[in-house]
């Protein structure tokens, strides 16, 4: 395991947002979701790519609160701009279970 510091750390922007909109992403390599994750008024609305189909159906995610990383560089998936990194789990099975918070918090907050 690499270790950082408390600097590089601090860098990494995981915040709490609400997801408002999924939907299939049939182009995608490996199967996908895009989704539209509110961050709250400071950062807004982001757009993410997904690899969670195989736990998660589109109409249950929405409304559910995850943790993102918001500042990472936009990534092109296709033909779809991922502009944050919706973090989760692997299990043993390689399935992802999401990263949630286990009460709701305001949209934008930071994990510290």
């Amino acid at each position: 395991m690499n270790t950082i510091t408390w600097q590089q750390f601090e860098q990494v922007e995981l915040r709490v947002g609400t997801i408002t909109k999924a939907k299939p992403f049939p182009e995608a390599h490996k199967p996908a979701y895009k989704l539209w994750v509110d961050f709250g008024n400071e950062i807004g609305t982001l757009k993410s790519s997904a690899q969670i189909t195989d736990l998660y159906s589109v109409e249950e995610l929405t409304g559910k609160q995850v943790i993102g990383v918001v500042n990472f560089p936009p990534k092109q998936i296709g033909p779809f701009m991922s502009e944050c990194l919706v973090t989760g789990f692997h299990r043993n099975d390689d399935k992802v279970v999401l990263a949630i918070p286990d009460d709701p918090v305001p949209n934008g907050t930071k994990l510290n």
